[in-house]
């Protein structure tokens, strides 16, 4: 048995309820801060436009990149996190460097817990 082995702790990242811009936003700030499955030149998309989309991204929070820093928002934005308590409480705490957080639910089972957020402008005028 290996004690050293590495651990990765992954968090699924659920972004809907927002223009094409501010997804872009919320995931360009978490990839500054950790390492994701999302390329670096991937832009979210309305796959139809008139109905709601959904992006998703996974990011590996065992590995921080950088530091967070206030993103400008147009509106609010619903984001929702699934994984680890550990790593969905790291992530939390990276995004209150970036936005205004508010947490609007929360799941919790056994090993993960599931938490949605109203995430707003971290720039006031």
């Amino acid at each position: 048995m290996n004690t050293a082995q590495e651990h990765t702790e992954s968090v699924v990242v659920t972004v809907t309820g927002c223009s094409t811009e501010d997804a872009d936003a919320v995931f360009r700030a978490l990839g500054r801060a950790y390492p994701s499955d999302r390329d670096e030149s991937e832009v979210p998309r309305h796959v139809m436009e008139g109905h709601e989309t959904v992006w998703t991204t996974t990011f590996d929070v065992s590995h921080p990149l950088g530091q967070g820093e206030p993103v400008r928002l147009a509106a609010p934005v619903t984001v929702e996190m699934q994984g680890g308590y550990w790593a969905v409480d790291r992530m939390k705490e990276m995004l209150a460097t970036s936005f205004e957080v508010q947490e609007e639910g929360m799941a919790a089972g056994d090993q993960e817990k599931d938490v949605q957020l109203r995430l707003t402008s971290g720039i006031h005028q």
